[in-house]
């Protein structure tokens, strides 16, 4: 296998007791420090209605990161269709690939990132749904494309390049993104179940675009990195409550602090639920990481990982960024040294 390149999602935490304001600042430090460490691309994921989460103005807070960076690829991870007319998502991507040309990224994703009244009110009476995600996306692409057929032209959008992805956690994603011959985002980092089958239904289905000659599948994980694997498990506690939470209808409180111990205080029924939502994780020292996702790059045969470190400490998650880039490095550094 080759070696995977490195990314990182930023879910924007906001935690509790915090601003936006603050998670917001965070973020350009976490952009940069990515930038730094070597990562290829920091993207941003929409989420609506949740008080721990705040990349919701997904294209707003992209322009605030591009002014924090200067080379790494910026983008969302992704844009959730069905919330957005396709004109506007033209308009605010073709504004940032105006601004930050060459280094704009969109995915594209057909959940709506929020419960259903959210979603309502994000695009009340405009009839968006997950039904017309294809065609939002061929919508998308032409207005990006300029095509006349439309009848208008998408000002900014028109001529504007952001590298488009097709986001998923199933096989529909997995399809489309081999049909258009587009690149293929895996959400295993909450998802995990179908990966193994997503892969390969992507890969021995695509078809070459003039875009794309050959797959390139990215496949999202965890990460909590630290200088001890007591230290990572304690840190890693903070990002358990949050899906127990959210699984559970008791979010609303902002990103948790950590607590020592959380795990083993959990009912079976909770234990058995993070172990299947979260296994798609790399936790521990640098070496333990190394360790990690060297086996899900080779497990999945990922051209790209993204991870995300969802970390209460913004000085730890700073910490944990740098870590996994060099265990990462350390892992890429393993697989060249195997002969071909």
């Amino acid at each position: 296998m080759t070696s995977p390149a490195l990314s990182f999602l930023d879910l924007v935490p906001v935690i509790a007791g915090g601003t936006i304001a603050q998670a917001l600042r965070n973020a350009a430090e976490v952009a940069r420090c990515a930038e730094e460490a070597g990562y290829a691309r920091y993207w941003v994921a929409e989420h609506h209605g949740m008080p721990g989460v705040g990349g919701a103005a997904t294209s707003v807070v992209l322009a605030h990161i591009g002014a924090a960076t200067s080379r790494i690829r910026i983008g969302a991870g992704g844009i959730m269709l069905p919330n957005h007319a396709p004109l506007q998502i033209a308009e605010q991507f073709g504004t940032l690939d105006a601004l930050y040309p060459g280094r704009i990224d969109l995915g594209l994703g057909r959940a709506p990132g929020s419960e259903g009244r959210v979603a309502m009110a994000l695009r009340r009476g405009l009839g968006g749904s997950s039904d017309n995600f294809v065609q939002d996306v061929l919508e998308l692409q032409a207005m990006f494309a300029g095509d006349p057929q439309l009848g208008f032209t998408a000002t900014p959008g028109a001529g504007a390049a952001p590298q488009v992805w097709i986001l998923g956690s199933g096989l529909f994603g997995a399809q489309l993104a081999a049909a258009m011959g587009l690149p293929y985002a895996f959400a295993a980092h909450f998802a995990p179940a179908l990966l193994d089958q997503a892969a390969a239904t992507y890969r021995e289905a695509f078809r070459p675009s003039a875009a794309y000659a050959r797959p390139h599948l990215m496949v999202a994980c965890n990460v909590c990195a630290a200088d001890s694997a007591e230290e990572a498990a304690f840190l890693a506690s903070s990002m358990q409550q949050a899906f127990v939470a959210l699984r559970t209808g008791q979010g609303g409180k902002g990103f948790p602090a950590p607590v020592e111990g959380y795990l083993d205080k959990l009912p079976d029924a909770a234990k058995a639920m993070l172990g299947e939502t979260m296994r798609i994780s790399a936790t521990g020292t640098q070496a333990m990481v190394r360790e990690q996702l060297a086996a899900i790059a080779a497990r999945s045969g990922a051209d790209e990982l993204i991870v995300t470190s969802q970390i209460y400490d913004h000085s730890a998650r700073l910490h944990s960024i740098r870590i996994a880039a060099a265990a990462m490095a350390e892992a890429m550094a393993d697989v060249a040294a195997v002969p071909a």
